[in-house]
């Protein structure tokens, strides 16, 4: 693991770079945990709030989701105006106030409408962290850094799931979000007392519609920024898709029931994993070369597992489900912190902005995709695993054009 530049000590002050990289990652991780934690216990929240149809359970995900894509719009020049310190925070306020609300919350209708605001909250940890990482680190060494916070961001996905069912069992759902906004408030105290500002003051932009919309156009005029964004944006929303049929798919076809947690987290282990090895290789072979092999591979995988689901007379056996599944999120691990960076690399000067614009791509298209491939759910993995192959190979046509047609070659210069 490289060291910190000089240049980078001066603008962490007193933190290392094990502590930054942690405090990245846990403040990311408080959007993973705002989703998986409940997987659990969708099918209690829908039945303590009156919900029939079991697809609409779903919403209490795309709402957060919704929330979250559209915040991000906001959070990226206000951060490039005010810097990075103070709107985190603010962020972090809200999504602890919505999710203490959410304990006392009558109605359904009430959920969605405070888990859309805790989205709006958890935009500031997305936005503002991938600046925050951009503000410090550029190249090869921010595609490193973001693997390495990736890495123990995964670790959400293994652990909630399994937390949410512990917690269930010493009471309801609503312990669940009283577990939520703890650790959310943990996190909160320590970014207030350790997190420097980090935005350069040269790169402050002001805040005015003709400045916030020069930014934009900054962002969506870049051919590779774009490209790689519409990209992940696809190949994402297969993994939101998967996130709102899990607990559908593993015990409702598979009847894993309290295994469930298992299964979820042994396919976020390999994710994990993967981030940890491409921390590991993308310095020596480069963001293109190991992104653009994974998402062949992803296609390859995903191509494999349909057939099979498709000659299968029902339910394809278990292991085989998990095995093709753990294998196809395995290359997924390498796509998307490359195609972050890829997409960033370019837009240094706008950050907050290009953070901002690229998350509420990615993630509003990719919570919409997956709600398209959620609500084609009819009682078979079937809708599932199809959405994965077909977004894997809209994610190649914009890599291709991203690259004009040239995969595994560096560009001389972002366009």
């Amino acid at each position: 693991m490289s060291s910190l530049t000089p240049e980078a000590q001066a603008k962490l002050g007193g933190m290392g770079r094990i502590e930054f990289i942690a405090m990245m990652a846990s403040l990311m991780a408080l959007n993973a945990l705002a989703i998986d934690i409940m997987l659990p216990g969708l099918q209690e929240i829908g039945a303590s709030l009156g919900v029939a149809n079991e697809n609409h359970r779903q919403y209490v995900i795309t709402a957060y989701l919704i929330g979250f894509g559209f915040a991000q719009l906001a959070y990226g020049p206000i951060s490039d105006r005010f810097g990075r310190r103070m709107p985190l925070l603010v962020g972090l306020s809200i999504y602890i106030l919505s999710g203490a609300a959410i304990v006392a919350v009558p109605s359904f209708a009430g959920m969605l409408i405070l888990r859309f605001v805790q989205g709006l909250g958890s935009a500031a940890m997305r936005v503002i962290t991938v600046s925050i990482v951009r503000d410090i680190f550029g190249g090869r060494a921010m595609a490193e850094v973001m693997s390495l916070i990736m890495m123990v961001f995964m670790v959400a996905p293994v652990l909630a799931p399994a937390t949410g069912q512990v917690v269930m069992l010493f009471g309801n759902w609503h312990l669940i979000f009283v577990f939520i906004t703890v650790v959310a408030l943990i996190n909160s105290t320590w970014a207030w007392l350790r997190l420097p500002e980090t935005l350069d003051p040269q790169d402050v932009r002001p805040l005015n519609l003709r400045s916030v919309l020069d930014g934009f156009r900054i962002v969506l005029t870049n051919r590779i920024a774009l490209c790689y964004t519409i990209s992940s944006t696809f190949i994402f929303g297969a993994l939101f898709g998967f996130i709102n049929s899990a607990q559908q798919v593993y015990v409702g076809i598979y009847g894993l029931g309290l295994w469930f947690p298992l299964a979820f987290a042994a396919v976020a282990l390999f994710m994990s994993f993967s981030s940890f090895l491409n921390s590991k290789l993308v310095g020596r072979f480069g963001m293109r070369k190991l992104s653009h092999a994974a998402l062949l591979g992803f296609i390859t995988v995903n191509a494999f597992w349909l057939a099979c689901q498709m000659l299968f007379d029902g339910p394809m056996p278990f292991p085989l489900f998990l095995s093709l599944f753990a294998l196809s999120m395995f290359q997924f691990g390498w796509i998307g912190s490359n195609f972050n960076t890829l997409a960033m690399e370019p837009l240094g000067h706008v950050a907050g902005t290009a953070s901002s614009v690229l998350g509420f791509m990615g993630t509003v298209g990719g919570a919409l995709i997956g709600a398209a491939i959620g609500q084609a759910f009819d009682g078979t993995a079937l809708p599932m695993i199809g959405g994965f192959f077909t977004v894997s190979l809209i994610g190649l046509v914009f890599v291709l054009i991203a690259e004009k047609g040239r995969l595994f070659q560096a560009q001389n210069k972002p366009i």
